[in-house]
């Protein structure tokens, strides 16, 4: 009786097993939808076969773009960055050209495009377009220019240049058109002299057409008022009298205006004011034969003008006629000459400028 019920489920086990191999194709048949054609098939299959197509069509589509970059003497440029960029932003490629001076970008969905070329030392150009579908676009030869360097030099002009163009403006200036007035600056803080142009200016001084012109009509004066008696009179005796009042010129200049002003680091030049009440313009005037400017730009007696006057008194002493020496003519002569100095500031602050034509150029500022 058991073995009968073991055999009935075996039966019963391999039964359902048959109808399930046989139903289960069936209704895997009912339920796949049928394709174009009318047939059934797999899904899968079906949605390997449209990404495939979709994939020929984008290769179909893509286009690509080439070029070649050169320089302005017509070589290729080696190594130039070469970057393509989107309209719209979405992507950005980036190559260099080659030895050749080409590049290439591949596998491009169409659409506009926008190149843009750099090279160390090279100006950066730009080349825009559209790829159409399918296109092998050449974009035409992309030549990049030298940069021009573009350097800011900034030159300023040394103390001394600066005093070397002031003093030519100087030399320029002539009272009435022709008598040089040198020693006047017009520039309150004109670069202080170097002690080789202190000297070239002195020579400038004494050396003057006019110069020669004014110590021959004061030799004559002299002649004619009979003083220096011991020269005598006529031709030697003018001609002594010509030769002691330059050397009184020469030797005071050299010595006033540069020796001592070199050795002491003063100014010898008289610096115009023009500014101010007339008093305190006066008094100005008046001592500057007792006060200098000094190289450091401050003011400080003149010891230049004080003792080169006993200086320059003492050595024209010594060719004095014999019967005009005394020591009261020295003291007299260096006093007098002190004396001049605050008589020609005088004419410096309050005449010699109206009487001097004035220059289309102005003086050079200190720097």
């Amino acid at each position: 009786m058991l073995r009968r019920r073991e055999i009935s489920r075996h039966f019963c086990i391999a039964l359902l097993t048959a109808l399930l191999i046989v139903i289960t194709p069936a209704l895997a048949q009912q339920q796949a939808p049928p394709d174009q054609g009318g047939r059934t098939g797999a899904s899968g299959d079906r949605g390997t076969g449209a990404s495939t197509g979709e994939r020929q069509l984008d290769r179909r589509s893509a286009g690509t773009i080439s070029g070649t970059v050169i320089v302005q003497t017509g070589a290729v440029a080696v190594g130039a960055d070469v970057q393509l960029t989107r309209e719209d932003g979405s992507s950005k490629q980036e190559v260099s050209s080659g030895d050749n001076g080409e590049y290439s970008f591949v596998d491009l969905a169409p659409g506009p495009y926008h190149l843009t070329i750099s090279s160390e030392g090279f100006s950066t150009e730009s080349s825009s377009g559209e790829l159409h579908p399918g296109e092998t676009l050449i974009v035409p030869p992309i030549m990049l220019n030298v940069v021009t360097a573009v350097t800011n030099v900034k030159v300023e002009m040394t103390q001394v240049e600066v005093a070397e163009e002031q003093i030519k403006y100087q030399e320029q200036q002539r009272v009435l058109g022709f008598i040089p007035n040198f020693y006047a600056s017009y520039v309150p803080d004109a670069a202080p002299l170097s002690p080789k142009q202190k000297f070239e200016l002195a020579w400038k001084s004494v050396s003057d057409p006019i110069t020669f012109v004014g110590v021959g009509a004061l030799a004559g004066i002299y002649q004619a008022a009979d003083q220096f008696g011991g020269y005598g009179q006529g031709a030697e005796g003018y001609a002594k009298r010509f030769g002691a009042t330059y050397g009184s010129v020469f030797i005071g200049t050299f010595i006033d205006s540069a020796a001592l002003p070199s050795l002491l680091k003063q100014d010898p030049r008289y610096f115009y004011r023009g500014t101010g009440s007339k008093k305190s313009r006066l008094l100005y005037a008046l001592g500057n034969a007792v006060i200098c400017k000094g190289d450091n730009m401050k003011y400080q007696p003149n010891y230049s003008a004080i003792v080169g006057s006993f200086i320059t008194s003492g050595i024209t002493y010594s060719y004095y006629p014999a019967s005009d020496r005394s020591a009261s003519l020295l003291i007299q002569s260096a006093l007098i000459r002190i004396a001049e100095g605050s008589v020609a500031g005088l004419f410096q602050e309050f005449v010699v400028k109206k009487l001097t034509p004035h220059l289309k150029k102005e003086p050079p500022p200190r720097p």
